[in-house]
């Protein structure tokens, strides 16, 4: 497997296991550790603080990075009516109502990125919570995808809207771009979601916050972060 490949391991030595990268120096590596031919996506992985079996300590939401995730975004839309023909308008690729919640049932049907409902919809959209849930799929009016205000909702999303959500090990792991993009880009884009997440910190979360992070590509090496460093570069939050 290419992960133990020879290919790997000489990226692996690119990366300095004990050293805790600040945010410039991680995004400058990442040309030099990508293991793959085809353009990965570059991931971060942050491990919180908090207690995920507790609501009040759950962490999630969504942000717009500044320079989008470098690929092209499917959006389906359950709407109907005038809603329907405005989602059209704003770019959604595929747009139904019981149609598009029968086609995911029964033809598993999952080729999109993100899904995006009326709140008329949700007795329909309900019903697929457990295809769409554990994918991260599921519209949600805390991050924006259940809405009437479709326009808005398509158009941050094909720019580059990403949600995120503790997972139960208490981790949030979610895509900054790709690893052709230039390195200021990247950084950019880490700072927003980054900074973000840190104004999302639980009222209820005692101790350490942001306890480690890490940054790779879809098939390369993880590069640890230096967790005061992001700190200290968001001291307004």
């Amino acid at each position: 497997m290419a992960l133990h490949g020879k290919t790997y391991r000489s990226r692996s030595e690119k990366i300095d296991r004990n050293k805790r990268y600040t945010l410039e120096d991680a995004v400058g590596l990442i040309k030099d550790v990508k293991v793959a031919k085809f353009d990965e996506s570059v991931d971060v992985a942050i491990n919180l603080g908090v207690d995920p079996k507790h609501a009040d300590q759950m962490v999630r939401g969504a942000v717009v990075l500044p320079h989008g995730l470098g690929k092209k975004v499917r959006i389906i839309v359950f709407a109907k009516g005038d809603k329907a023909k405005e989602a059209e308008a704003a770019g959604a690729d595929i747009v139904g109502a019981e149609d598009l919640a029968k086609r995911i049932q029964e033809e598993n049907f999952l080729d999109f990125d993100s899904a995006i409902a009326t709140p008329d919809m949700m007795g329909i959209v309900g019903r697929l919570g457990k295809v769409l849930g554990p994918r991260g799929l599921m519209p949600n009016p805390k991050v924006g995808t259940v809405t009437t205000d479709l326009t808005r909702a398509i158009r941050e999303t094909k720019s580059g809207k990403v949600e995120f959500r503790v997972d139960k090990a208490g981790i949030v792991h979610a895509p900054i771009g790709k690893a052709s993009m230039e390195p200021q880009m990247l950084l950019a884009n880490l700072n927003e979601l980054l900074g973000v997440i840190l104004k999302a910190k639980p009222s209820t979360s005692k101790g350490v916050y942001l306890k480690s992070d890490a940054l790779s590509t879809t098939m390369g090496p993880a590069i640890r972060l230096d967790p005061v460093a992001i700190t200290n570069a968001h001291k307004t939050v």
